[in-house]
């Protein structure tokens, strides 16, 4: 008897498993370019609602994840999960791997009030170790800061990683609940979980 399909899956990314906690419980997740499902598995084992968007969905459904998976060439067509002729909003939108620049404003608008973005993908530099290397899919130093003006940033990191040698910028990032207006205590987003 074979291996069960999750157990073939690549682990989640230690950025976006490190920041979960910022999600709140039970909220709505979407895992844009899921590609092979490893965040959409990694969310809906705990407890969250999971959309995954990809223009393959063939390997995340196979997963047998309870989840969402949505067949949309994003780079192509118009972003599918809009209401009100606005992106849909999601109490978190993961990220990684994946840079589309005409989709970073959609991706940002998608998070909802006190919702969470986690993005990580590859950075310039990476063209001097591997794949990718056009600059179209490599982040530019502080891009993801900049795309990212309207949210919390809790944290950042623009460097160099090992094993697979690689280049990454990565954010973790919350929507204030209030607007600017409104009196409010500073939000206490905890840098670890413990």
């Amino acid at each position: 008897m074979g291996a069960p399909e999750s157990s073939l899956v690549p682990p989640p990314s230690q950025w976006i498993t490190r920041w979960t906690h910022l999600l709140a419980p039970a909220c709505t997740v979407l895992d844009v370019a899921c590609g092979s499902g490893r965040h959409s598995l990694w969310f809906a084992r705990q407890g969250y609602q999971v959309t995954g968007l990809d223009r393959d969905v063939l390997a995340a459904q196979a997963l047998g994840v309870q989840a969402q998976f949505i067949c949309a060439d994003l780079e192509a067509q118009p972003w599918p999960l809009t209401h009100l002729g606005r992106p849909s909003g999601f109490g978190a939108v993961v990220v990684t791997n994946y840079l589309w620049r005409p989709l970073l404003a959609t991706v940002v608008q998608s998070v909802a009030l006190g919702g969470v973005l986690l993005y990580e993908t590859f950075a310039q530099g990476n063209e001097t170790v591997g794949r990718p290397t056009r600059p179209d899919f490599l982040l530019r130093p502080g891009e993801l800061l900049q795309v990212c003006d309207e949210l919390q940033v809790v944290a950042y990191e623009h460097g160099f990683l090992d094993e697979p040698a690689r280049f990454v910028q990565r954010i973790a990032a919350v929507r204030p609940q209030a607007t600017h207006a409104q009196p409010q205590v500073p939000a206490r987003h905890r840098l670890s979980c413990s």
